[in-house]
């Protein structure tokens, strides 16, 4: 296995208009870089119903709707840029799960969000991350693609920011 194929590349999927633009740009930069593409999908928790049977009920239903979210967006990006997303569903509060799976997952070397297109500001998880705290105690780069592009301005930015692998670290002297 080549070193690049240890790196990986997230994406937070989402139902908003943006996502989509995200999922391209990432899939085009794991394709022409050889990183993996990790998609990430966050059950939001429901407020528990009077009965145990109807919450484990909405449960189901709210994990069956992320798994089927997430095999869409995977047909899409494997369509448009022949990648293969590897989706990772979790259920509690996004921040919080995002920051689990980032200090998880060391290959994850770059979060790719897009932002809405506006006057109504990035979008509520470009927004929150701007906060303090950011993405937590591991550095991790977070590229924000304008969500008023193109899908052709989007391909040619991500051949433009598809870097080579960093290079091995010398041998000791």
């Amino acid at each position: 296995m080549s070193e690049a194929k240890t790196y990986a590349c997230l994406v937070v999927a989402d139902e908003s208009e943006e996502f989509p633009d995200a999922l391209i740009y990432a899939g085009l930069l794991c394709r022409n870089s050889g990183w993996r593409l990790v998609m990430l999908r966050v059950i939001e928790p429901s407020d528990p119903a009077p009965w145990a049977s109807i919450t484990d009920e909405m449960r189901r239903q709210a994990r069956d709707a992320a798994e089927s979210l997430t095999q869409r967006f995977a047909a899409e990006v494997w369509a448009e840029c022949g990648v293969t997303a590897e989706p990772v569903l979790r259920e509690g509060d996004l921040k919080p799960e995002l920051r689990k799976l980032l200090d998880e997952d060391s290959s994850i070397k770059l979060v790719v969000l897009a932002a809405a297109a506006g006057a109504g500001g990035p979008g509520p998880l470009v927004a929150q991350l701007g906060k303090a705290g950011g993405l937590g105690p591991r550095p991790v780069p977070v590229l924000v693609v304008p969500g008023a592009l193109s899908r052709e301005e989007i391909r040619r930015l991500a051949i433009i920011g598809a870097a080579p692998p960093p290079p091995e670290a010398p041998p000791p002297a």
